[in-house]
């Protein structure tokens, strides 16, 4: 049972397509695991589909149709595509930047057991794979903007609540936690930022520049 969802604003910026590439991700990657966001989206996308309807028509150049072609073919990667539960780890939107399930991540240590793998999206926002040993905690940290963590494997708890497979949590410049994962089983999670983490202990902050976090 998932407890923890999108807010509007976000599924709103999903429908009319103007959050940042890896925002796109997480909330795709939600969404599909999520019924209850997966209906208020179909139910934004009806009214926006009924705004396009309504709009004043333009003219339109004779190779518009074959251009708008070439970028529908030219944008094999996008995260706006959305696809039903299946019995991978890793939900549908996030295997296309993967390479296939949990087996082909590529980690990278970040010190303590835990790891990482950053994923190829646009500038304007970083998305990361991260991997928590069960029992051990993310240090201490602030937000200098909007970070979201959706759990894929296991749970953890912070300051806030419980998040197991499927929420997602949604910080921002007011949330100060130390996220631990749950004793029972490692937690992986998606972690999207955009802006860089405060983190409130020295040696996280040295380390910071290297992880790129």
């Amino acid at each position: 049972m998932i407890k923890h969802h999108l807010t509007p604003e976000l599924v709103i910026g999903y429908s009319a397509g103007t959050l940042p590439e890896a925002f796109n991700l997480a909330v795709a990657t939600h969404i599909s695991m999520c019924d209850t966001c997966r209906a208020e989206l179909d139910s934004y996308d009806a009214v926006g589909g009924c705004l396009v309807e309504g709009a004043d028509t333009a003219e339109l150049s004779d190779d518009s149709l074959i251009a708008t072609m070439r970028l529908i073919q030219a944008d094999t990667g996008s995260a706006k595509t959305v696809q039903q539960r299946s019995a991978c780890t890793l939900p549908f939107p996030l295997q296309g930047y993967v390479g296939g399930d949990l087996a082909a991540i590529k980690w990278r240590s970040i010190g303590m057991g835990a790891k990482q793998a950053i994923l190829p999206t646009s500038k304007d926002a970083s998305a990361r794979l991260l991997y928590i040993p069960a029992g051990c905690a993310i240090p201490d940290h602030g937000h200098n903007g909007m970070e979201l963590t959706l759990v894929l494997q296991g749970a953890f708890s912070d300051d806030v609540d419980r998040f197991a497979r499927g929420d997602i949590e949604v910080a921002n410049e007011d949330l100060d936690h130390t996220p631990v994962a749950d004793i029972g089983e490692d937690c992986i999670c998606l972690a999207v930022t955009d802006a860089p983490l405060k983190f409130n202990a020295f040696l996280p902050r040295l380390a910071q520049r290297f992880l790129q976090i």
